[in-house]
């Protein structure tokens, strides 16, 4: 490996919205994200859904799914 040319790796924090903490190595410090696995509805199982003007609300009275 040619020298001088690598960033510098080190240790450092990744911390979400939810207040979940990773400690990790990268070359950047201290970065924050707005979702992680502990709070992405992919993950948990929970999902949000955003009804818009009655939409959903609509649709499940339409087919029949409202029971």
């Amino acid at each position: 490996m040619k020298e001088g040319i690598h960033p510098d790796y080190k240790q450092t924090t990744i911390t979400c919205a939810c207040g979940n903490v990773i400690e990790t190595g990268s070359t950047k410090e201290n970065i924050r994200v707005e979702v992680c696995a502990k709070c992405h509805p992919f993950f948990t199982g929970k999902q949000k859904m955003v009804d818009t003007g009655g939409r959903v609300s609509r649709f499940n009275r339409k087919f029949g799914f409202d029971k």
